[in-house]
């Protein structure tokens, strides 16, 4: 990659996407990986997201946050392995394929085969690998996708069935039955905490039922239910055995209830509703026979004494009627109480009449084949027929969704293979507690909290595309093999596979030791969270490959991923690890938040409810959603809205400054080598330690961030970083480079020019390495163009600044009292400029005093050190600093801290807070002093209390000062300035008009020009009162109107000042006009731009602006083609126009005239060119060369000196390669040129200084037409589309 110049204007997309084909160029992440071989090894586990969608901002954030401190940990000297992992098995696949080919449940499936419905499922699992891969690659993301890991690689699921086989062996598997969030649409039991990640608000049926007692049929038990659907399926009833119950009558149907006395609310409005016929504890219930609300299970009252009232403390007092109904095969509560009643029995036939796709079965006759949620209504009619139906509503409560399907769950008893966890719980703990996680609230409160109530984990799935459970069962289940590898399958089997998935494994069968037959493999998949658990094995093909790798590296010493995997894959890999080698599989884990939409809601690809992630890549840049997304609450396990105009933010308020910061250094590290000659080179550990004491404290405050950063980077503190990383980037542009601008220009001579440069340039390359993890593709822009600049010779590898190590703080250099003392300058001056913003007085008038009053001497002489830039930046007479508090009505005032006395006084905090604000001037200033004060019987120490100014107007206190305070100073500003000081700012508004317009002439501060001015009467006595300092700052004496006829116009314009009319004109000065000008867009202030060097890539050019036949240029012309170089100034193109004459016949060029217009039309002033008449660079245009020779030909330019070949295009075209129009008027004829160089189109107004110039017509005379009758008049409505007057005519009416 060229070195980058340092353009006026920086397009960041653009940018990037060279970086980008930079790091191509040079494999720029394996080689950093080859550079880092040897190094201590930073392990690290990437967790797998599935391919069957594309990348989201959650997935940027995540992927952003592991990158940063991947990178982080190779620039300090680490190798970091980085695979990319695929998440390749289950439902999330399985479901994709399902809706595909029209699949409703298991008998689907058995008609098409396994081996075809996984072989759907392969060619779906890695649809978008492509896409992750570019979009990755696209934010920088370094990471090693040809070296990936897949769950459904042989070798991954072979370590599965090892880790699987080492629970086993430990006796951690057994089979059950166990109620379970079941997904109906998915035909699969879901994992607890795959349930807890999808809640959603629904409106369900409420209902309540009676169950009429056996003994008095005309008292009923009633119940209350959520779930309509279960109620087919009721074997007995339970109330909390302490609670007080009545017997209720209605006193409008006459029937009588029993239900818990705290919940009569539930049936009855008021009071008169009913009538309590007797009270008694639930106890005395247990055991009453009730008639069932259903015959379908009737045999279980004779079977196991179902249909009867159980009791237990689950039931509560806050919802229903205290009376639960008992479904035990669809509630966990329900069945363990029914088991403990012997109502049900684990070897009993499951009362369970719902199918896995949510229906009916045949044993429900009345809604045999109906879906369970569709049938609640048909229920509930049939109750209300039955007359059982007490009443019926609706509630709306947070239920529980299928992640994958989005469809509600169900719960449902189902057969299944689990791993003990239960047992566990102390062991997971002290796991989680040797782990280290950002923030720490998350690992203390929500995972801990979670692990509490681990249960034992079902890990079967009654699927196809997943990795099959190894274990082969006999016929009477009596005999099991777990097999724990691919050989010891071919060992027991004789079969020898190098697929694992079921339609290669289920054939397989393995004769019994027992003289059972043969045994076969269970159907059940692993649930796909198991896999992912088994992730830090499973990627190294541990134990079969990798030994002694893995067990140097485990535990890893980072994981990251977002909040929702708490219950995810944290929560299976602390498990998996846990119950396998007693500990934790990583060190550190960073965990961060959801991004949602901007207003709260969950991103919605239905909705739209936010812009595409890529189209802001391409917008903005990869980098500034970047560090937007890493300087969020996010990194905190915070929420974020997202909000474009977040990441735009971060474009204009960080990038943009820090990148005109290089810029600026680079302008005049160019001007000061022109000047003095010599070459400006740093190195920072040898370069002389600056007097300067701005130039201290920049120093000082860069080392004081690296060591912060390296302090909390070492503690994965992320959300403390980013901050200061952004807000360094303020103090360096807004501060040292704009209050040493001076220094920097060399106004204050060459020597001290070069220091000021050198602590810039050693500052901004501090910065860059620091900043190169977040912001990976500006941090190399900004480095390819330091890199001259920079004694890098000690540096193995300096091709790409993601090859260089980070800074070590270089302590020597940390100076507080500075840092401290420019801290507390900038206060004052900002407090300064709050007073002026709230009074409306910029900073262009000057005022006469600003007061500061500080608290004690050593502010005081920090102050007084620093006079000189306060009165500069709020451009004040005087300074004044004092203690004195008294002299300008000034007194303490304290406030609470409230939120460290909150937790420190709890309830007495309002009796405190009163007396706090009723302390005296002299009880604060002791507070101060002593730094603790008693105040209404506590002790407040420091930190408790905050101390304000109050400034009181009253009585003798002068009235024309203006105070604001940030709590330590107090600012006092005379906000009443005399009239010289008001004609001085209006005399800075003059400049300001005349730079402007200069500006926007694109005129170049070597540009010799005339300034007229016409104005009102007292605007006028103030420019010519004020002369001498105007001209001092613009470089040029203003000049009352008229302006002179034969005056070549450059600009004109109306510019009042306030009130006052004010119209500026700039001329040219006589005879400082150029031959020829070049577009004014090329007419960009000096600075450097890059020469090619051997191998890099050089612009390619646009094609020739389109023939117009019939037509040619009036003016004599010559194309130009850079060879070797690169345009500056802004400028990208590598091809232009120049005319020989312009008007036809006047204005003839000779050989200086040539080069300085080359020079100009590409932003190469300074930049020694040599030209040629050949492609082949062998015929060289020297000073006595006839210009007119090359009429309509294409010349070459290269730099001064020639390093080996250098490419040129050799396309030429006997026409202007850029669009042009010819002009008439004014008895002459001449072309203009709509572009140059190529490519780069100029405004409206830019055409018609051109026009002025060529026909020596004043711009504010000159109106043009497309005809001579003056119809069809050219105006500014044209400059959309200027291309459209190509090969054309235009007259000056």
């Amino acid at each position: 990659m060229a070195q980058a110049s340092a353009t006026d204007s920086i397009n960041f997309v653009e940018e990037e996407e060279k970086v980008m084909k930079f790091w191509k160029e040079i494999d720029a992440f394996q080689t950093s990986l080859k550079l880092s071989k040897g190094r201590p090894r930073y392990t690290f586990y990437d967790g797998p997201p599935f391919a069957t969608g594309l990348p989201h901002y959650g997935h940027m954030l995540a992927g952003t946050i592991k990158d940063v401190v991947t990178r982080w940990a190779h620039q300090s000297g680490h190798y970091v392995e980085r695979r990319f992992g695929w998440d390749c098995h289950g439902l999330p696949v399985e479901y994709e394929i399902d809706k595909a080919l029209g699949i409703t449940g298991p008998d689907d499936v058995a008609k098409m085969g396994i081996k075809a419905y996984n072989d759907e499922c392969r060619k779906i699992v890695q649809r978008y690998s492509q896409e992750w891969k570019d979009i990755m690659g696209r934010i920088a993301r370094w990471i090693d996708f040809d070296k990936d890991y897949r769950t459904m690689y042989p070798s991954f699921m072979e370590t599965v069935w090892w880790v699987f086989k080492q629970l086993y062996n430990k006796g951690l598997v057994y089979k059950g039955y166990k109620v379970m969030p079941f997904s109906t649409a998915c035909n699969t039991p879901l994992s607890n905490f795959e349930c807890g990640q999808n809640f959603k608000e629904v409106v369900d049926p409420a209902v309540i039922v009676s169950f009429p007692l056996v003994e008095d049929p005309e008292v009923s038990v009633i119940a209350w239910t959520t779930t309509p659907w279960t109620l087919p399926s009721n074997l007995a009833c339970c109330v909390h055995p302490d609670v007080i119950y009545v017997k209720v009558k209605d006193n409008t149907t006459n029937k009588v209830y029993i239900m818990m006395e705290q919940r009569l609310s539930a049936l009855f409005k008021t009071e008169e509703e009913y009538s309590i016929l007797e009270k008694f504890p639930g106890k005395k219930l247990e055991g009453k026979e009730y008639i069932p609300l259903f015959d379908y299970f009737k045999q279980y009252k004779q079977l196991t004494g179902a249909f009867r009232v159980l009791v237990d403390t689950y039931v509560t007092t806050d919802a229903g009627t205290g009376v639960v109904h008992q479904a035990p095969y669809f509630g966990e509560d329900d069945q363990r109480i029914c088991r403990a009643y012997g109502i049900i029995t684990r070897d009993m036939k499951m009362v369970c009449p719902v199918d896995p796709s949510g229906r009916f079965t045949e044993e429900v006759t009345d809604f045999k084949g109906m879906y369970v949620k569709d049938a609640d209504k048909e229920i509930i009619k049939y109750l209300k027929a039955k007359g059982r139906c007490v009443h019926h509503g609706t509630i709306k409560h947070s239920y529980p969704f299928c992640w994958r399907s989005e469809t509600p769950l169900i719960y449902k008893a189902v057969p299944s293979w689990f791993i003990r966890v239960e047992h566990a719980v102390e062991n997971l703990l002290n796991s989680t507690k040797q782990t280290y996680w950002v923030p720490d609230f998350v690992k203390e409160r929500r995972f801990g909290n979670w692990l509490k109530e681990a249960r034992d984990w079902a890990i079967s799935r009654n699927r196809y595309w997943g990795t099959p459970i190894p274990l082969w069962v006999s016929d009477d289940g009596e005999e099991v093999v777990c097999v724990g590898s691919i050989a010891e399958l071919e060992e027991l089997s004789g079969v020898k596979v190098d697929d694992l998935h079921r339609e290669f494994v289920d054939p397989i069968t393995i004769p019994s030791k027992t003289g059972r037959g043969m045994l076969h493999r269970i159907t059940e998949v692993f649930d796909c969270w198991f896999e992912s658990g088994s992730m830090p094995f499973g990627k190294a093909h541990y134990p079969f490959e990798n030994r002694k790798e893995f067990e140097e590296s485990f535990p890893a010493d980072f994981v990251a991923e977002g909040i929702d995997q708490t219950r995810g894959w944290f929560y299976t890999l602390i498990v998996v690890s846990t119950l396998l080698y007693g500990k934790a599989p990583f060190k550190n884990l960073i965990c961060n938040g959801l991004v949602l939409a901007a207003d709260g809601q969950k991103m919605s690809k239905r909705k739209k409810n936010y812009p595409d992630p890529m189209s802001l890549v391409n917008k903005y840049g990869a980098d500034s959603i970047r560090l937007y997304l890493i300087n969020s609450p996010a990194v905190r396990a915070e929420n974020l809205r997202f909000k474009e105009e977040g990441v735009r933010d971060i474009l204009k308020d960080v990038f943009l400054p820090w990148y005109n910061a290089f810029r600026f250094l680079a302008q005049y590290v160019h001007i000061w080598q022109q000047e003095t000659g010599e070459k400006f080179l740093v190195n920072e550990r040898s370069r002389e330690t600056s007097d300067n004491y701005m130039d201290k404290w920049i120093l000082s405050f860069t080392q004081s961030l690296v060591k912060f950063v390296e302090k909390e980077m070492a503690a994965y503190t992320m959300y403390t970083v980013t901050p200061r990383l952004v807000k360094f980037i303020d103090q360096l542009t807004n501060w040292y480079v704009r209050m040493n601008r001076k220094r920097l220009k060399g106004d204050a001579g060459k020597a001290e020019s070069k220091q000021a440069l050198e602590t810039l340039c050693t500052v901004i390359y501090v910065i860059t390495r620091i900043m190169a993890p977040f912001t990976p593709f500006l941090t190399e822009t900004i480095f390819q163009g330091l890199k001259g600049m920079l004694d890098l010779s000690n540096e193995p590898d300096t091709r790409s600044v993601h090859f260089m190590m980070l800074p070590k703080p270089r302590e020597f250099m940390i100076n507080k009292k500075i840092e401290n003392a420019v801290a507390h300058m900038q206060s004052v001056i900002e407090l300064g400029r709050v007073i002026r913003d709230r009074k409306t007085l910029p900073t262009k008038y000057p005022l006469k005093e600003v007061v500061a009053i500080v608290k004690d001497q050593d502010s005081a002489n920090d102050l007084a050190s620093l006079q000189k830039y306060i009165l500069e930046e709020l451009n004040i007479r005087t300074l004044t600093i004092t203690m004195d508090k008294s002299s300008y009505g000034v007194t303490l005032k304290a406030e609470p801290e409230h939120k460290q006395l909150g937790k420190k006084l709890t309830s007495a905090l309002g009796v405190v807070t009163a007396a706090i604000k009723k302390l005296t001037d002299e009880d604060i200033q002791k507070y101060q002093v002593e730094g603790r004060l008693d105040v209404a019987g506590y002790t407040m120490e420091e930190g408790d209390l905050r101390i304000l100014y109050h400034c009181d107007k009253a009585g003798d206190t002068p009235q024309n000062y203006e105070a604001h305070s940030d709590g330590k100073t107090l600012v006092l500003l005379d906000v009443e300035p005399d009239e010289t000081m008001l004609n001085e700012g209006t005399a800075r508004e003059v400049i300001n008009r005349v730079q402007k317009l200069r500006k926007k002439a694109k005129l170049v501060p070597t540009d010799n020009i005339e300034v007229y001015y016409k104005a009102d009467a007292k605007l006028a006595k103030i420019i010519v009162d004020f002369n001498d300092f105007i001209t001092s700052t613009v470089k040029q004496p203003l000049k009352a109107y008229p302006v002179p006829k034969q005056a070549d116009v450059v600009i004109m314009e109306q510019l009042p000042i306030k009130s006052d009319a004010l119209e500026l004109t700039l001329t040219w000065a006589e005879g400082a006009k150029p031959k020829q000008v070049a577009t004014a867009a090329s007419r960009t202030a000096s600075q450097p731009s890059s020469v090619s060097g051997a191998g890099d890539t050089i612009l390619t050019s646009v094609a020739p602006a389109p023939e117009v036949q019939g037509t040619k240029p009036y003016s004599k012309f010559v194309n130009l083609t850079l060879c070797g170089l690169k345009a500056g100034q802004g400028r990208s193109g590598v091809t232009a126009t120049l005319f020989l004459d312009n008007p036809v016949g006047k204005n003839g060029l000779g050989f200086e005239d040539l080069i300085h217009n080359i020079q100009s039309v590409f932003g190469l002033r300074g930049v020694n060119i040599r030209v040629f008449q050949d492609a082949d660079l062998k015929l060289e245009l020297v000073t006595d060369t006839n210009i007119d020779s090359l009429s309509n030909k294409t010349i070459f330019v290269t730099p001064q000196i020639l390093n080996g070949a250098v490419p040129c295009s050799t396309i030429t075209v006997n026409r202007p390669v850029c669009h042009y129009v010819n002009i008439e008027g004014n008895g002459q004829k001449g072309t203009l040129l709509l572009e140059n160089p190529r490519g780069e189109f100029l405004s409206f107004t830019e055409v018609l200084v051109q026009a002025s110039t060529v026909l020596n017509i004043q711009v504010k005379n000159l109106h043009l037409g497309q005809k001579k009758d003056n119809s069809g008049p050219v105006t500014s409505k044209d400059s959309k589309d200027l291309t459209k007057l190509h090969g054309k005519t235009v007259y000056v009416l």
